[in-house]
């Protein structure tokens, strides 16, 4: 008998002591879902708009994109691609189906569709693509390290 009210109170005290551990972390799950979804939504306001600051100051520096006309870019040339209004300019942009996963509370996706309709290096395009951006927890902020996008089947 003795041994069963030990196991169980040494079963609440394990509980006790877990419980506000798992609420931290839903905390901390929670307040990173709310960034990066603000991010995603902030990341399109800076890409109607002509935002580079946006992208210099949220992309990590070694930041890699696959995008769906089939290139890899990085940072850089983005960010060069963006002061080049002539040839790049966002017409219409709106995301949908946005879903944020976290894991290990530095570490976090987020997917989403994406419709647009812009003049990219020259060339006019108007998709619906679907994509996925890696985010990194860097010195208390959430810094997108790569993204990709395909075009989604019609």
């Amino acid at each position: 008998m003795k041994r069963i009210m030990l196991t169980f109170f040494a079963s609440i005290v394990v509980l006790a002591v877990l419980s506000p551990v798992a609420a931290a972390k839903k905390a901390i799950s929670g307040d990173a879902v709310a960034a990066i979804t603000q991010f995603e939504n902030d990341a399109v306001k800076a890409d109607l708009a002509g935002d580079s600051s946006f992208f210099q100051k949220n992309y990590a520096d070694n930041w890699t994109g696959g995008f769906s006309g089939g290139t890899w870019t990085t940072k850089e040339s983005m960010l060069a691609d963006m002061k080049d209004t002539t040839n790049n300019k966002m017409n219409s942009e709106e995301i949908s189906d946005l879903k944020v996963r976290v894991y290990d509370s530095n570490t976090a996706i987020a997917t989403y569709t994406s419709t647009y309709d812009a003049m990219i290096r020259g060339e006019h395009r108007a998709k619906t693509v679907l994509s996925t951006d890696t985010f990194v927890l860097q010195n208390g902020t959430w810094k997108e390290v790569a993204g990709h996008s395909s075009v989604a089947a019609k």
